[in-house]
């Protein structure tokens, strides 16, 4: 009887998975892999991981499976684990990222038949390609018509069984002291996509800005380690076509990346950008203490919850880089570390497009934080939500402390910003 290792990286599910259902399609055994690589730390994610984890077991022992763990190398420990099981095939998912790509190459060098298949994004991505030329869309607009308009595979099920080897050594999940502020895992991601689609989906559209209402799914996290599908939650979501389109922008930045393996480190288009080092603008800037409230309240957001709203994402990122004027490289580096949905793909993505580097038709552009402010958080709630200093005063004086005849006490002056002339 055959035997296939199912290794899983960040399609931490049992629904809609392509490679654990193929795997087990060919009737041998199933070995569901996972390896907790030390020279590739999860930060703050940890605890959200560990949930994945847990829950992704107890899943697949409900299939007569397991989830096996071991830790190191991920490619030493996963051959072996092959041979120590006898495995001739090892399946898993495609990924984009420089690192995910160099893994699936070193498995490739290997004595054994390494089969890749989708399951990250709703589209694969490579597969849609400009009628023009070139190996990857540049541009988003002609990159959704062509997303919207293209055929995708059938949504699978979970498989009606995990037919794991007898008598092998399941490994423990270590144990982690801090728990994440939202619980991680495939049924916590089921609950909340369910409580989605019946009460948030409806009015996507015309509440997704309002920073106070929050009236944005929060599936971020799930998705960014697939504890729930991305083209399930398209085929879901279809009845909103501007929740579709997010996930559209989400597809678009990994074909970016697949393109473009470097994108968190190197410019997408060279630009010529004169960033200065300003350590202290940077430290008030992660600390939520700029003294321009929108910007605060966002990245103190981040802090406590390890997440924030999509609005405020490119508030306090356009500040940093065309306010501050901060490499756009050390604003990602601090969002990957503390959001629990950082992945290379849409945050280097996001933070290159704000920065005039990247996929951006309109490089140029510049956000005014206090008008963002009065548009998305016109009454201020949720400024004073995360600012308590300021939870006292109305909302005009909240969003623009330093109009006041008076400092407000424990709140500093607003940063000098870069003369934008360079």
């Amino acid at each position: 009887m055959d035997t296939v290792i199912v290794l899983f990286t960040r399609d931490l599910r049992v629904r809609d998975h392509p490679a654990l259902s193929a795997a087990c399609d060919r009737g041998g055994r199933v070995v569901p892999l996972f390896v907790l690589d030390p020279e590739v730390p999860a930060g703050h994610r940890t605890g959200f991981l560990l949930d994945c984890l847990a829950d992704l077991r107890e899943s697949l022992r409900a299939l007569r499976g397991d989830l096996f763990l071991r830790r190191g190398d991920v490619v030493t420990e996963t051959m072996r684990l092959a041979g120590e099981v006898g495995a001739d095939a090892i399946y898993a998912s495609s990924d984009v990222s420089e690192l995910g790509r160099r893994r699936e190459r070193r498995l490739a060098g290997e004595r054994v038949d390494l089969r890749l298949f989708p399951g990250l994004t709703v589209v694969p991505p490579g597969a849609l390609r400009p009628s023009g030329g070139g190996d990857h869309y540049r541009v988003f607009t002609p990159y959704w018509r062509a997303w919207a308009g293209g055929a995708r595979r059938a949504v699978l099920p979970a498989p009606s069984r995990v037919p794991a080897p007898p008598g092998l050594v399941a490994g423990d999940l270590p144990a982690h002291a801090s728990r994440p502020v939202l619980k991680g895992g495939e049924t916590a991601a089921r609950a909340r996509l369910d409580v989605w689609l019946r009460q948030g989906l409806n009015g996507y559209a015309e509440g997704r800005d309002d920073l106070a209402g929050d009236r944005t799914s929060r599936l971020s996290p799930y998705l960014r380690f697939g504890c729930v599908s991305p083209l399930e939650l398209a085929d879901l979501a279809g009845s909103e076509p501007e929740f579709v389109r997010q996930l559209c922008w989400r597809d678009f930045f990994h074909q970016v990346t697949l393109a473009f393996p470097r994108i968190n480190r190197d410019d997408y288009r060279s630009r010529p950008r004169r960033w200065r080092d300003a350590p202290d603008a940077v430290s008030a800037w992660k600390a939520g203490t700029t003294g321009v409230p929108i910007v605060d309240a966002g990245m103190r957001q981040l802090l406590a919850e390890g997440w924030m709203h999509n609005r405020a994402r490119m508030i306090v990122a356009d500040y940093l880089v065309n306010h501050l004027g901060v490499d756009w490289r050390v604003g990602a580096a601090h969002f990957f570390d503390l959001l629990l949905d950082g992945d290379v793909a849409n945050n280097s993505g996001n933070w290159q497009w704000v920065a005039g580097t990247g996929n951006s038709t309109r490089p140029g552009r510049v956000l005014n934080p206090v008008r963002q402010a009065r548009r998305f958080d016109p009454d201020a709630a949720y400024i004073r939500r995360y600012v308590p200093e300021l939870a006292g005063r109305p909302a005009a004086e909240a969003r623009e402390p330093w109009r006041l005849s008076r400092r407000v006490s424990g709140y500093p002056a607003p940063l000098d910003p870069v003369d934008r002339r360079r």
